[in-house]
């Protein structure tokens, strides 16, 4: 029901110049949801949602000409659902913050916080935003924590993205590859959308990013502690995480994670949105 009312937004955005802003989008969140069914349940507290689910999209303006040719991004988001923008120079850079009361996206992987915010039907909660401009060429995502938080850090997001891209000889190679890597290793749901701009062709696409695999690779990879899994292993039955348990860790792991974390947090949050508090 949230995907159908975000499209329909979306929809009228688009053709019917509607305007854009979370504000606008909220409302057609809490329409769609107000007319689905709902269910009774004995079960209740202050954790109780119904028709919960987080939330993260990307609204894209392409410029109609002139001599630098930048993108007009508006990211919304919802929860721990995340945006981001790809490049080949510069790798992955986040463009929203996670509603919950850590935003360091390592210990975010540790510890599983709870979010302050999400979309549901019984409560009132809000959208997000945050607006850039960006230069071409690059390639804007969108994904749910089903993809990003089941790893050991950060830049294995990345590196799962740009591998399969390599490996693959087709868009839809690509999307497959990348659907078989993520359900090796996550322990939830998993949704992804991107778009890329400013390439000739698929292998344009593919042939700009080789290089920066090739860095993440000595950079974060090849570092990794000998014996170390590449992703976190499933849970076992009753466990509300797969993220790595950051008490639990080798002294070694936790040494490799922070040391990684330290050399790619500055390129990762170059567009962080600034927290509540900062804003204010």
């Amino acid at each position: 029901m949230a995907r159908l009312a975000t499209d329909c937004w979306f929809r009228d955005v688009a053709t019917r110049d509607a305007e854009v802003t979370p504000e606008t989008l909220r409302e057609y969140l809490e329409y769609f949801l107000a007319a689905a069914p709902q269910r009774r349940s004995k079960i209740g507290g202050t954790m109780r949602r119904q028709l919960p689910t987080t939330l993260a999209a990307v609204h894209y303006t392409v410029p109609a000409s002139g001599d630098e040719q930048r993108l007009e991004l508006h990211s919304l988001w919802a929860g721990d659902s995340r945006a981001y923008v790809l490049r080949p120079d510069t790798g992955l850079h986040v463009l929203t913050r996670d509603h919950t009361r850590e935003s360091d996206a390592l210990e975010l992987l540790r510890s599983d916080p709870p979010m302050t915010n999400l979309v549901c039907a019984d409560r009132e909660f809000v959208i997000d935003s945050h607006r850039l401009e960006y230069p071409l060429p690059c390639v804007v995502l969108a994904a749910s924590d089903g993809f990003f938080g089941y790893v050991h850090t950060p830049a294995d997001f990345e590196w799962v993205l740009l591998r399969t891209l390599l490996e693959a000889g087709s868009v839809d190679e690509w999307a497959d590859r990348i659907r078989r890597e993520v359900v090796g290793y996550t322990a939830d749901d998993a949704s992804l959308a991107l778009v890329a701009f400013g390439y000739r062709d698929f292998a344009s696409l593919r042939t700009r990013f080789a290089d920066r695999l090739t860095y993440l690779h000595d950079r974060y990879v090849r570092t990794r502690p000998h014996g170390l899994d590449r992703f976190s292993p499933a849970p076992e039955a009753g466990t509300a995480s797969a993220a790595p348990d950051g008490a639990g860790l080798p002294a070694r792991v936790r040494e490799w994670q922070d040391t990684t974390w330290h050399a790619y947090r500055a390129g990762y949050e170059t567009h962080l949105p600034p927290a509540p508090e900062e804003r204010a």
